[in-house]
């Protein structure tokens, strides 16, 4: 039951995002809106981790697994991507050296605080 009660919190979260987006007068997913309040109302200590931690940890640990249906949604459009991969090339690969560089400047920030 508290695997359940875990997973129904998590899934109103996402609903109310969606909700949400639909009521805002631009576009944004409301996946990152539901994700957006429930970060909110862990800050808030609203919802405690321990309310959530077994499906978050579960979720997380399985991650890969849920990949799957995007890459395979991704191959419906591979004659675009066949026309831009260079450009696909160019921004993961920036992308990837400036997360590597914030995520060291972060790091090496809390290793001098902590």
């Amino acid at each position: 039951m508290k695997i359940i009660y875990q997973l129904f919190i998590i899934l109103l979260f996402t609903f109310l995002g969606d909700l949400i987006s639909l009521i805002l007068p631009f576009n944004m997913p409301g996946a990152i809106i539901g994700l957006l309040l429930l970060f909110l109302f862990l800050i808030l200590k609203i919802i405690k981790v321990e309310q959530i931690f077994d499906v978050s940890f579960w979720l997380q640990k399985n991650m890969s697994f849920l990949f799957i249906p995007l890459s395979v949604g991704i191959m419906k459009y591979f004659d675009i991507l066949k026309l831009k991969w260079f450009e696909f090339l160019v921004i993961t690969v920036l992308s990837t050296i400036i997360t590597l560089i914030i995520t060291a400047l972060y790091a090496e920030k809390c290793d001098k605080n902590g």
